[in-house]
């Protein structure tokens, strides 16, 4: 049965939920054990080599037009360098739940505020009433549990680079677009993350305080399962998923994965590890899906 090309689409989607609702969990393990510039610098980069590994496998070679590096490069600074330092760092401080939290609600609204500021896509009521109505979602599913107790200096740093890492994140999606008229998707994954990835790895390794020691590889188990967890579906996979879908649906819609993967995140939890759901988790679980269905909907 050949698939229609919507329903290619939605796939990816799901995909790419399933992949980035786990992802949380993994870099925190990796975070805790290894300096985070380091950690998301050597993942990168190894990604960004082993994308242009597989190009050049297939006989395609990458052609950037010397015109375009700046815009690349912008983008790969916020999507990776930034991105990846302050809210790995961040992660240090503050719990997965509440980070979680952070980021599901701010990615649909930064990109959707970008994209519209920027003119790539006009304001949608449906949009923006789907959008806060899974910021409700999330809320019931995480805020009570993630939000209980005062938060001290060091985790209000952390929220801090929670957000300030998600919006550098949200810009460089909407920057990327325009790049997709020229190249395609699995080349600017390609390029922001080698770029990215090495700018990372070299600040991390001249400055960061452990990276050096960190390049014995001496990890431990845990960190090296999160680092391919991150690398294989993560870098590889769900990065291109998201670029594909950047460039067919705009980046507001796609970013409406935030309203599905803490979904996917709790049902792995109680799956994999026999956590329980409370009432008010079930109902924000399902008022997510709904902002996700009505934000997918096609007009």
């Amino acid at each position: 049965m050949v698939l229609s090309r919507t329903a290619r689409q939605r796939l990816l989607f799901a995909v790419l939920c399933v992949v980035w609702g786990a992802t949380w969990l993994a870099l925190k393990v990796g975070v805790t054990a290894v300096p985070p510039g380091f950690f998301s610098g050597t993942r990168w980069t190894v990604a960004g080599l082993l994308l242009f590994g597989w190009r050049r496998a297939q006989g395609k070679r990458l052609r950037i037009r010397r015109r375009l590096i700046g815009r690349i490069t912008l983008v790969a600074v916020l999507m990776v360098l930034m991105n990846a330092l302050i809210q790995n760092y961040g992660l240090r401080y503050v719990g997965s739940g509440l980070a979680s939290v952070i980021s599901s609600a701010l990615m649909p609204i930064g990109l959707m505020t970008f994209s519209v500021a920027l003119g790539q896509e006009q304001f949608s009521r449906r949009q923006g009433w789907a959008t806060a109505l899974g910021i409700c979602g999330i809320f019931l599913l995480f805020g009570p549990s993630a939000l209980a107790g005062r938060m001290d200096a060091s985790e209000l740093l952390g929220a801090l680079g929670v957000i300030v890492g998600t919006l550098t994140y949200a810009l460089g999606s909407v920057l990327s677009r325009p790049l997709m008229r020229m190249l395609t998707p699995a080349e600017i994954a390609a390029s922001t993350n080698l770029i990215g990835g090495v700018l990372l790895l070299t600040l991390s390794v001249l400055f960061e305080p452990g990276a050096r020691e960190a390049m014995t590889g001496d990890w431990g188990i845990a960190a090296w399962t999160a680092w391919l967890f991150l690398l294989l579906p993560g870098s590889l996979g769900a990065t291109v998923i998201y670029f594909v879908l950047v460039r067919d649906w705009g980046a507001s819609r796609t970013g409406t994965y935030a309203f599905v993967s803490p979904v996917v995140a709790v049902l792995l939890g109680i799956t994999l590890l026999g956590e329980q759901i409370e009432l008010s988790s079930a109902l924000g679980m399902a008022v997510m899906l709904v902002a996700a269905g009505i934000a997918l909907k096609r007009s």
